[in-house]
Formats: structure tokens, C-alpha cells, sequence
């Protein structure tokens, strides 16, 4: 049973936990990047260089023939893929470049000095009063 709760600690983790969340999110703003460049961003660069889908773009290696399907290389879609990273890296760092500066100025707010504390604010009352 030591084994078990050795896990249990580890999973448990504040880290742990935290890091499976990250990849979660990470994976569901991964396809909403990935919807947006393909879905958004590349029909109008398509159009721009005339048309051109770039998923669909190959070179034949060797033709179909008799059952056998013909060899590609589809470097377009390896295009298309390194597009899309640069594109999420891009919004990621982004996303990053934004909540640090909201951190930046969280810390910047200047802090009201605090309140004294009871004994303080007597001995400053008793130095006014013999100030008198």
C-alpha cells in the first residue's frame, strides 16, 4: 500500500495538477489556432498566390499502378503544419507578453503604507499631547 499512496502524493501535487490543466487548455487553444489559421488565415493567402491550397500540395515520387497507390511527398501539408506552429507559438507568446505585463503592473501599484499599530498610534497621541 505504500507504493499507492506514494502516487496518491504525487498526483496530487500542487504542480502536477496544475501542469495537467496547462496541457488541457494547451490542446483546446491548439485546435482553436489551428481552425483560425486554416479556416481564416490561409483561404485569403491561398487567393493571394492564386488559388494555391497548400494542403494538396505534392511531388509524385512513383505514379499509381495496379493496386498500389502512387508515392508522394506532400509537403504542402508539412507547410501547412509549420504555419500553423508559428502561428500558435506566436499566440502563445502573446497570450504570455500580456499576462506578464498585467503582473508588471499588479506589482508597480504601490502599496498604502499600513496602519499603526495600537501602541503606535497611543505613543504618537502622547507625544502630540506633551508637544502642547
Amino acid at each position: 500500500m505504500g507504493m499507492m499512496s506514494e502516487f496518491k502524493d504525487f498526483a496530487m501535487r500542487g504542480n502536477v495538477v496544475d501542469m495537467a490543466v496547462g496541457i488541457i487548455i494547451g490542446a483546446a487553444f491548439g485546435k482553436i489556432v489551428s481552425s483560425f489559421v486554416s479556416d481564416v488565415i490561409m483561404p485569403p493567402i491561398g487567393v493571394l498566390i492564386g488559388g494555391v491550397d497548400f494542403t494538396n500540395l505534392a511531388v509524385t515520387i512513383q505514379e499509381a499502378s495496379e493496386g498500389v497507390e502512387a508515392v508522394t511527398i506532400k509537403y504542402g501539408a508539412f507547410l501547412q503544419t509549420v504555419f500553423d506552429f508559428l502561428i500558435v507559438a506566436f499566440a502563445i507568446f502573446m497570450a504570455i507578453k500580456f499576462m506578464n505585463s498585467l503582473k508588471k503592473q499588479e506589482e508597480e501599484a504601490p502599496e498604502a503604507p499600513p496602519e499603526p499599530s495600537t501602541e503606535e498610534a497611543l505613543l504618537t497621541e502622547i507625544r502630540g499631547l506633551l508637544k502642547k
